[in-house]
């Protein structure tokens, strides 16, 4: 389940999308496998797996930060993302630039280029898409 990715800010419920590499982890598998009980879950882990409980907490934290919601089935939950990846990639990338670059994409692209993170032809491509941007 994908929700409409037209209403995200970029804040979460708690202000922080920053994810721990844990948390990270658990929504590469949300967007890879969607959604999913706890349970399902860890089974997706190898031996050892970590301990249901610690994903429990794991997944409501990020329910926490507005990153996934619930439906419930019972007593249980199925968890699914709220985000998908391009637009969280997308968010925290903002956030970066917002917090690192004063909010400026140029600041971000000039560092790229200035430490030669992008070739003459990757620089080649962005000034054309820059271009049919703009018609």
């Amino acid at each position: 389940m994908k929700s409409d990715n037209t209403n995200i800010t970029n804040h979460t419920k708690s202000g922080n999308t920053k994810l721990t590499p844990k948390e990270e982890e658990i929504m590469e598998l949300f967007w890879e496998h969607g959604p999913m009980f706890v349970r399902e879950l860890q089974e997706l882990y190898e031996e050892p797996r970590p301990h249901f409980n610690t994903l429990s907490t794991m997944v409501r934290i990020l329910e926490d930060k507005g990153l996934v919601g619930h439906t419930a089935f019972g007593k249980s939950y199925r968890y699914y993302a709220l985000m998908d990846r391009e637009a969280f990639s997308e968010n925290s990338l903002k956030n970066v630039i917002g917090k690192y670059f004063g909010s400026s994409v140029f600041s971000a692209v000039s560092t790229l280029v200035k430490n030669e993170e992008l070739s003459e032809e990757e620089i080649q491509e962005l000034l054309e898409m820059i271009r049919n941007n703009r018609k």
